[in-house]
């Protein structure tokens, strides 16, 4: 007798954003169908008011009841929609320094902009989940895109080299990822991670190893998306070879993603802490230690701050387990504000250093950016903002964001974090310094390929960065007390309860 499955109640509002963004890159494909080779003018309109819509749609749900839809493999908290909100922001930021930056690269191919609203699709699914499988799903999506993109410039072999470095690596991420998956899967008969809390409950099972190692699997995958050492290795290539809006994009989104996802998979797996916590306290202090003392050796711009962005990793990777270890004591705040300041400070430098590109050349040492300031002042004021709030320079908001972790750290007893952090800190300000002396040094060694003429698009991204970057530091008290609102994971906790033993000793949905 085939038993009749009851038909799932979805809540379209909780997927409207994502299926806005997934809608719009179709509508830009058809465009570009029926329009090849012309003007890329009316599929950055389409894919900005569609990441509007989105961003309006993701607003919208802000202060409404959270739970899970799509029989469970979708998630509405407020955790998954400041997400979601950031991942927009940081397509739609990209988009509008890009196209100029494409056409003085001569690799003005429109389908940059519909593989970047699939990847943003992809991330979203990533930080609006429970569900491994959906999960999984995400992270593909978000990463064929990026393998795509990271390739665009075909007469570059840089570009070659990272688009399959970037492709050959993921492949062993997800290879890890689906392993885990299924260690995870085999004792439970779940996909929700909320089986991982259940396992954990009943250790004479001897289904423990099992999850303890699926667990172990999930965590590699994720850093390697998140860039952690040991799983960096591919960051500085694939951000050097790229075209530089893609890095731009690669460097925010993916880390977002990544994290967003991290701090999922660590909340549903922290009755296991005691055996993946000692792992990841190596993990972050490996991290800031190789990005910071790699990046002071580099000579090019790109890969210095491909560096950064993983040292950056490393300081919220602090943030995440400080809240894992003491989730009453400190909330997710912490990670989520130092999020969206990363993704203000990275955009908008990288939108500056896209400046290096002119006549299909583009020369990202560092004595190619000599004489910037000269060419675009505006540009290199709003990056010496960037610049100081990377350093952590008062009162910028990467100022603000790094002493919250600080403080969490120290809170949490995670003492020997927190010294790493400020001594790191403190060795970057080196290389960071480097980028800003660059561009005021006199440009008889450089390429003579930096643009004279900044486009409207990339002087708005570094104008609404610098000031998104000092309005927050200003308004750092009442943007926390904001995120403090959206530190729970109800979707999860909820998951949980709706899982149970069946007589076989299996963790089974109810």
């Amino acid at each position: 007798m085939i038993r009749e499955q009851p038909i799932p109640t979805i809540d379209w509002l909780t997927l409207a954003p994502m299926t806005t963004v997934v809608v719009a890159g179709l509508v830009a494909l058809f465009i570009e169908m029926f329009r090849p080779k012309q003007s890329n003018g009316p599929i950055v309109t389409v894919s900005v008011v569609g990441l509007a819509l989105a961003g309006a749609l993701t607003l919208a749900q802000f202060g409404m009841e959270p739970g899970p839809t799509f029989a469970g493999m979708m998630v509405r908290d407020q955790v998954g929609l400041v997400l979601q909100l950031l991942l927009i922001g940081v397509c739609l930021l990209t988009f509008l320094f890009s196209d100029p930056y494409l056409r003085e690269k001569k690799i003005a191919f429109a389908e940059f902009y519909q593989l970047a609203l699939w990847s943003t699709a992809g991330g979203m699914i990533m930080v609006s989940t429970t569900n491994m499988l959906m999960l999984f799903l995400g992270l593909e999506v978000l990463s064929i895109a990026l393998y795509c993109m990271a390739g665009m410039d075909r007469k570059q072999a840089k570009s070659q080299e990272s688009a399959i470095k970037y492709f050959l690596l993921g492949a062993f991420a997800s290879a890890f990822l689906l392993m885990g998956i299924a260690y995870i899967y085999g004792p439970t008969g779940s996909l929700d991670l909320g089986g991982i809390a259940m396992i954990a409950a009943m250790p004479e099972s001897g289904y423990l190893t099992m999850a303890v190692f699926g667990v172990g699997m999930l965590l590699v995958g994720l850093m390697f998306k998140a860039a952690l050492v040991p799983f960096h290795q591919w960051a500085p290539d694939v951000y050097q070879g790229a075209p530089t809006n893609v890095t731009a994009f690669m460097a925010a989104a993916s880390k977002v993603a990544a994290i967003g996802a991290l701090a999922r998979v660590l909340s549903a797996s922290g009755a296991l802490q005691e055996f993946w916590l000692p792992a990841l306290f190596w993990v972050a202090i490996a991290t800031m230690v190789v990005g910071n003392f790699a990046a002071l050796v580099q000579k090019d711009v790109k890969r210095t701050l491909g560096y950064s962005s993983i040292a950056n990793a490393g300081y919220v990777l602090v943030a995440l387990l400080a809240h894992v270890k003491k989730p009453d004591q400190v909330p997710l705040t912490t990670a989520l504000f130092f999020l969206v300041v990363y993704c203000l400070m990275t955009v908008g430098s990288f939108a500056v250093v896209s400046l290096a590109a002119k006549g299909g050349e583009e020369g990202t040492r560092f004595q190619d950016l000599h004489g910037l300031w000269k060419r675009a002042p505006f540009a290199v004021g709003c990056l010496i903002v960037f610049v100081a709030s990377l350093i952590g320079i008062p009162p910028t908001a990467g100022f603000f964001a790094k002493l919250f972790i600080f403080q969490d750290a120290l809170s949490t007893g995670l003492v020997p974090l927190a010294i790493v952090l400020a001594v790191t800190s403190a060795v970057s300000v080196y290389y960071y310094l480097g980028i800003i002396q660059a561009t005021f040094v006199s440009d008889e060694g450089a390429r003579k390929t930096v643009s004279a003429n900044p486009s409207f698009g990339l002087n708005l991204v570094c104008l609404f960065c610098a000031l998104a970057v000092l309005v927050v530091s200003l308004a750092a008290a009442p943007v926390s007390q904001w995120l403090r609102g959206s530190t729970q994971l109800p979707g999860e906790a909820q998951a949980r309860s709706e899982l149970q033993l069946d007589s076989g000793g299996r963790v089974g949905a109810r």
